[in-house]
C-alpha cells in the first residue's frame, strides 16, 4: 500500500502542473502566420490584412488549384482573430477551438496520461468543428459563383433543397440524420440539393437572406422560399412537392383522355401517360413533369380507380407494373411505351429524352427552330430541315397528312420534318417563298440548312406547291438522295428573322402571374421573415402615411386662411405680374436652368437601398453621384445643372453616394467593369486613397447592370470653367452670401463637364453596360 501512495504523491503535482504548460507547442494552424500580421496588431490591422488576402485568394478570381483551401484558411484564421474571446483563447492555450482552455496537442497529452482514469476524449472535445464536419455534405458545397452561375440556371429544370450550416451549430448536429437520409432520397429522384457554409461563405449566405444556421431554403425558376417547419422527413419531402406548380400532371380518365392526347395540334407537344397503382400522383413522376416540361405535357392514370377500365383496356395496360406511354401525331396508338416494376429516374429521362418532338413538330418559336435545325458544326455533321409551309384549317389537312406520311417513312438522323404555318410566321415564310404567287393559299416545301446563329441560311424549295401527290413524294424523295452526296445543291441564301414566340401567354396572364407572385412572397415575408429586415419597409410606410397626413392638415388650415384673406385689388395684381415676369426673365437670361431650378437628388443609404435599386421597377433606373464629403456641396450643384434637363423622365431617379462611407460597395461594382475604370493592385500605398468621386453611375436594379461615367481630367475643356460663375448665381439666390468660384470648387465642377451629353446616349441605350450577378449589400 505504500509503494502505491508513494506513486501518487510523485504523480499528484504532474497533474497539478499540466494545465500551466505554455502554448509553445502550437497545433499546425496558425491564424496570425495565415494572414501575416503579428500578435500584437489591432484589429483594423487585421481586418485590412483580411480583405487584402481574400481578393488576392477568392475561387472566383484566382484560378490557382489550391486557392479554395487557401481561402478557408484565410476566412478561418479572420474568424478566430476578429473574435476577442477566441483570439485570447488562441494566445493563451493556442487553440480557439477547445472550450475548456486546452489545446488539442496538450489535451491528447492529457487523455493519454489518464489511460487508467475515467475521462474520455469526448468529455473536452465537440464534434461541430470543421474537420469532423460530415463528408457526406461535402459534395453538395456551393460557392457564391457556382451558386449564380449553374444553380441559379438550373432552378429552372429542377428544384433545390439548401442547406445553411455552420461550425460549432448545436442544432446543425441534431438535424443531419434526417438531413443526411432526406437528401440522398431527393436527390434520387431528381431534386437538387446544396450546402452552404456561413463562415467560409458568408456572401452567399447574405445573398440568400439566411440570418441563422441551422436554415432551410428551397429555389425554384431563380426564387427562394424559406422552410419554417418542424424538421422532420415528411415535411421535408412535402416542402419541395409544395415548391413545384400544381398543373404539371393533369389527372387522366376515361373520360378526358381523348381531349388531352388530342391537345397536341394546339401545344406543339408529344403527351405522356403514366399508368400506375398509387392513388396519388409520385414525387418522382412530378419532378419528371418540371423538367421536361417545355418539350412534353403529363398526365398521370390510377388504374386502381374506376372509370379507367376503358382507358386500360384501349392500350392493354399491365395494371400489376408502372407503364409509361408517350403519344404524337396519332392518338390512337402510342409512339413509344416503357415498362418496369418500379420506375427509375434514368430509365425515365432515356425514354422521354428520346421523344421530345412530335414527329413533324411546328416551328413556334426561335428556341424551338435552333434545337430542330441546328447550325452546322463540320461537313460530316451537316443537319438539314425539311419544312412544309402550309396554312391552317380543313382545306391544308390532306397537305399535312401526306407530308407526316412522307416524314415517318423517311425519319433519318441528318433529317428532320416540321411544318410552320404562314399566317402566323408571314415574316419567315416571305423570306423562303418571295411572295410567290405559284404557292399563294396553297402549301410549299423548302429543305433548309442554318449556317450561322444570324439568320443565314441556304435552302431549295419544291418548283411546284405541295400537294401531297405519289409525283410529289417522287420528286421530293429524289431532290434527297441528291442532297447526300450534292451539298451544293442549297444554292440559294437569305436571311430570315426570328420567329414569333406564338405559345407566349398573353401580357394581361403574365402580369396576372406576376401580381400573384409578387402577393405570395409580401405574405410569406410578413409572417416569417425577419424583422429587422421588415423594418426599411415599414419605415417607408410610415413615412408615407405622415407625409399624406401631414399634406391633408396642412391643406386644410392653408384653404381656411385663403378664405379669411380678401382678393387683391387689379393694382397688386398688376404689380405682381409685372415683378413675376421680371424675375423670371433675370433668371432665364443669367442662366440656362429653368425658373424652377430644383432636382430631386437622395442620399442613397442602407435604409433606402432596398426601395431606390434592388426592388427598382423594370424600365427605371438610378442615376446616382459619387461625392465625398469634402466635395458635396459643389458636385451636387454641377450635377443638378447637368441632369436637370432629364427630369421630366419618370423612369429616372437620382441620388448620391458617400465614398466615405461606401467605398467597398463601390469598388465591388467597378470590378465588373475593368476595362473601363480598372481598380489599382491591392498592394499599392495609395489603394485606399482612389479618388472616385465624379464618377456617375446608372444602375439598372430589374436587369442587375450599370452604366459608368468617369469625370474628364481638370485639364480638359479648360473653357467651361466660366460657368462656375453663372451657376453659382443661378442656385444659390437665396441670403448665402456671395457665391465662391475658387480654383478648387471649379476644377471639382469640371469633373462632371459633359455628363448631359453621357446622359443623352444612357436614353438612347448606346452606353456600354456592365452586368453583375447581384447587388451587393450596403452595409
Amino acid at each position: 500500500m505504500e509503494p502505491a501512495r508513494a506513486a501518487w504523491m510523485l504523480l499528484l503535482p504532474l497533474l497539478l502542473l499540466l494545465p500551466a504548460l505554455p502554448a509553445a507547442a502550437p497545433g499546425d494552424f496558425d491564424p496570425y502566420r495565415v494572414l501575416g500580421v503579428g500578435r500584437g496588431s489591432s484589429q483594423a490591422d487585421i481586418k485590412k490584412a483580411y480583405k487584402r488576402l481574400a481578393r488576392e485568394w477568392h475561387p472566383d478570381k484566382n484560378k490557382d488549384p489550391g486557392a479554395e483551401d487557401k481561402f478557408i484558411q484565410i476566412s478561418k484564421a479572420y474568424e478566430i482573430l476578429s473574435n476577442e474571446e477566441k483570439r485570447a483563447n488562441f494566445d493563451r492555450y493556442g487553440d480557439a477551438g477547445e472550450s475548456q482552455g486546452f489545446s488539442q496537442h496538450q489535451h491528447r497529452q492529457f487523455h493519454r496520461f489518464h489511460d487508467g482514469f475515467y475521462f474520455d476524449e469526448s468529455f473536452f472535445h465537440f464534434p461541430f468543428n470543421s474537420e469532423r464536419r460530415d463528408t457526406s455534405d461535402e459534395k453538395y458545397l456551393l460557392h457564391f459563383s457556382h451558386y449564380i452561375n449553374e444553380i441559379v440556371p438550373d432552378s429552372f429544370k429542377k428544384p433545390y433543397l439548401i442547406k445553411i450550416t455552420s461550425d460549432w451549430c448545436f442544432s446543425c448536429i441534431h438535424i443531419e440524420p434526417v438531413w443526411k437520409e432526406v437528401a440522398q432520397e431527393l436527390e434520387a429522384l431528381g431534386a437538387g440539393i446544396g450546402v452552404v457554409h456561413a463562415g467560409y461563405e458568408r456572401r452567399l449566405a447574405h445573398h440568400l437572406g439566411a440570418h441563422s444556421t441551422p436554415t432551410l431554403l428551397g429555389l425554384i425558376n431563380g426564387k427562394i422560399t424559406f422552410f419554417h417547419n418542424a424538421i422532420v422527413q415528411e415535411n421535408l419531402r412535402q416542402f419541395v412537392e409544395n415548391l413545384l406548380p400544381g398543373n404539371l400532371v393533369e389527372k387522366i380518365t376515361d373520360k378526358n383522355y381523348i381531349r388531352f392526347l388530342s391537345d397536341w395540334r394546339k401545344d406543339n407537344k408529344p403527351h405522356v401517360l403514366l399508368f400506375d397503382h398509387m392513388p396519388v400522383v409520385p414525387l418522382l413522376y412530378k419532378l419528371t413533369a418540371f423538367a421536361y416540361r417545355d418539350y412534353l405535357s403529363f398526365g398521370y392514370v390510377y388504374v386502381g380507380l374506376r372509370g379507367t377500365e376503358e382507358l386500360s383496356s384501349q392500350y392493354n395496360i399491365n395494371v400489376y407494373s408502372p407503364t409509361m406511354m408517350v403519344f404524337k401525331e396519332h392518338i390512337d396508338r402510342p409512339a413509344d411505351v416503357v415498362q418496369a416494376r418500379e420506375m427509375k429516374k434514368q430509365l425515365i429521362d432515356d425514354f422521354l429524352s428520346q421523344n421530345k418532338f412530335l414527329m413533324v413538330p411546328r416551328l413556334t418559336n426561335q428556341k424551338l427552330f435552333q434545337e430542330l435545325c441546328p447550325v452546322k458544326k463540320s461537313h460530316r455533321q451537316r443537319k438539314y430541315c425539311v419544312v412544309l409551309l402550309t396554312g391552317e384549317g380543313e382545306k391544308f389537312a390532306e397537305a399535312y397528312e401526306a407530308f407526316l406520311t412522307f416524314a415517318v417513312a423517311n425519319t433519318k438522323d441528318t433529317l428532320k420534318f416540321v411544318h410552320i404555318y404562314n399566317e402566323r410566321q408571314p415574316e419567315f415564310a416571305d423570306a423562303l417563298l418571295m411572295d410567290d404567287e405559284k404557292y399563294r393559299g396553297r402549301s410549299a416545301v423548302v429543305i433548309l440548312e442554318r449556317r450561322n446563329n444570324a439568320g443565314k441560311i441556304a435552302y431549295k424549295a419544291l418548283e411546284e406547291a405541295w400537294q401531297g401527290s405519289k409525283e410529289d413524294n417522287f420528286i421530293l424523295l429524289d431532290l434527297l438522295d441528291q442532297l447526300r452526296t450534292d451539298p451544293g445543291l442549297l444554292s440559294s441564301e437569305t436571311v430570315v428573322a426570328d420567329l414569333n414566340d406564338e405559345l407566349a401567354p398573353m401580357f394581361l396572364i403574365r402580369w396576372l402571374y406576376s401580381t400573384l407572385d409578387y402577393i405570395s412572397d409580401c405574405w410569406d415575408s410578413l409572417f416569417h421573415s425577419n424583422w429587422r429586415e421588415m423594418m426599411p419597409l415599414l419605415s417607408l410606410l410610415f413615412s408615407a402615411l405622415f407625409i399624406l397626413f401631414g399634406t391633408v392638415i396642412v391643406q386644410a388650415f392653408s384653404d381656411s386662411s385663403d378664405t379669411r384673406d380678401s382678393p387683391p385689388s387689379e393694382k397688386e395684381e398688376t404689380a405682381a405680374k409685372t415683378e413675376k415676369n421680371d424675375v423670371s426673365f433675370s433668371k432665364e437670361s443669367n442662366s440656362r436652368i429653368p425658373k424652377k431650378g430644383f432636382v430631386e437628388v437622395t442620399e442613397l443609404t442602407d435604409i433606402n437601398y432596398t426601395s431606390n435599386l434592388v426592388r427598382l421597377r423594370p424600365g427605371h433606373m438610378n442615376v446616382v453621384l459619387i461625392l465625398s464629403n469634402s466635395t458635396k456641396t459643389p458636385l451636387l450643384q454641377k450635377f443638378a445643372l447637368e441632369v436637370y434637363t432629364f427630369t421630366g423622365s419618370s423612369s429616372l431617379h437620382f441620388s448620391f453616394l458617400s465614398l466615405d462611407k461606401h467605398r467597398e460597395w463601390l469598388e465591388y461594382l467597378l470590378e465588373f467593369a475593368q476595362d473601363v475604370a480598372p481598380i489599382p493592385n491591392q498592394y499599392d500605398k495609395h489603394f485606399l486613397e482612389r479618388d472616385y468621386t465624379g464618377y456617375v453611375l446608372a444602375l439598372n436594379g430589374h436587369k442587375k447592370y450599370f452604366c459608368l461615367f468617369k469625370p474628364h481630367r481638370s485639364g480638359d475643356e479648360g473653357g467651361t470653367l466660366g460657368l462656375c460663375e453663372d451657376y453659382d448665381a443661378s442656385l444659390h439666390t437665396e441670403a448665402r452670401g456671395k457665391p465662391s468660384c475658387s480654383p478648387g470648387s471649379r476644377s471639382i465642377k469640371n469633373k462632371l463637364h459633359k455628363l448631359s451629353f453621357w446622359m443623352e446616349r444612357l436614353l438612347e441605350g448606346s452606353l456600354q453596360r456592365f452586368y453583375i450577378p447581384s447587388w451587393p449589400a450596403l452595409d
